[in-house]
């Protein structure tokens, strides 16, 4: 059992006084990484209008609502709009989203467009959608941003996609290629972010529990079962329940990238290299092992603590 500790005395916690702690923890985190993001990138900036794409799912609602935070407590001043775009998916709760958006007071709008018949009349059963799928939401999403007047669009993925999106081009696209917090579109008209870039996927579910947010299932593409990006999300889990800490590593890596010793002649001049006489760290050590920190053990009964 938890305690606190008054008078050098530990006076034990509550259930809920515990789940109260932890909750206040969590947000406090939600909110320090997403304000890291925001600065580390500079995603917005003094004046700014940011279109908030809302889909339904927990990453969405809980992009709006610390970004609702952070602009109460930002030293610059800028709007939110969000903004849904209905794709006329069989049963597809259209009230929800409306219902929940009206009662955080952020002004919102409702995009409605039927792609999900385009995409089941151009894609064969059993293939899969998300390609087709994500042209389309993406072309009228841009429309959308110019129509509001956005100056910044605003998308849910966090630090778990993001290398998601990293393996996945490594083991079927044959590049090093990932999903960046912040870059121009590929209209080159718009800037779009991703403020959740720090945030672990464990920590939106927790955080999408504690605020109860309506969920609304995809029954596009989520109920594609054998889609490759649930299999790369299903080995970076079984990783980091192995390994705890492993992924917080490898999302670490993303931003200390070393052209030098990769094997890409585009990103660094491999021809031209001739000695230089001087010393240096980052000069080639064939025959040094490798110096990485050993990976945690986890034993039953036994909490990895880092020191």
């Amino acid at each position: 059992m938890s305690a606190v500790w008054i008078d050098n005395d530990p006076v034990p916690l509550s259930r809920d006084a515990k789940i109260e702690r932890e909750t206040h923890k969590l947000e406090k985190r939600l909110c320090r990484q997403v304000g890291q993001a925001i600065v580390d990138f500079n995603m917005i900036e003094e004046g700014d209008k940011v279109m908030v794409c809302m889909s339904g799912g927990k990453d969405s609602y809980a992009m709006l609502d610390i970004l609702q935070k952070m602009r109460a407590r930002a030293p610059v001043d800028f709007e939110l709009v969000a903004v849904n775009l209905d794709q006329k998916q069989p049963d597809f709760p259209e009230h929800v989203l409306p219902e929940y958006l009206a009662k955080t007071g952020v002004p919102f709008h409702i995009e409605n467009q039927d792609t999900y018949s385009i995409v089941k009349d151009k894609i064969a059963p059993g293939k899969t959608m998300c390609s087709l799928c994500s042209r389309l939401r993406r072309g009228i999403l841009y429309r959308v941003a110019d129509e509001l007047g956005a100056t910044k669009i605003a998308l849910g993925h966090h630090r778990d996609d993001m290398l998601q999106t990293f393996f996945l081009n490594m083991f079927f696209g044959g590049k090093l290629k990932g999903m960046p917090p912040k870059l121009v579109s590929d209209d080159g008209k718009h800037v779009v972010i991703r403020p959740l870039a720090n945030v672990a996927e464990k920590d939106l579910v927790r955080w999408a529990e504690h605020r109860q947010f309506p969920i609304i299932p995809c029954t596009l593409c989520g109920s594609q079962e054998n889609l490759q990006r649930k299999q790369v999300g299903a080995m970076l889990r079984e990783w980091e329940k192995q390994y705890p800490g492993r992924l917080e590593t490898m999302f670490t890596a993303l931003q200390n990238v070393v052209p030098s010793h990769l094997a890409d002649g585009k990103h660094y001049d491999f021809k031209s290299l001739t000695p230089t006489g001087m010393a240096s760290e980052d000069g080639d050590k064939a025959f040094d092992s490798e110096d990485f920190a050993p990976a945690p053990v986890s034993l039953p009964g036994l909490q990895v603590v880092k020191l």
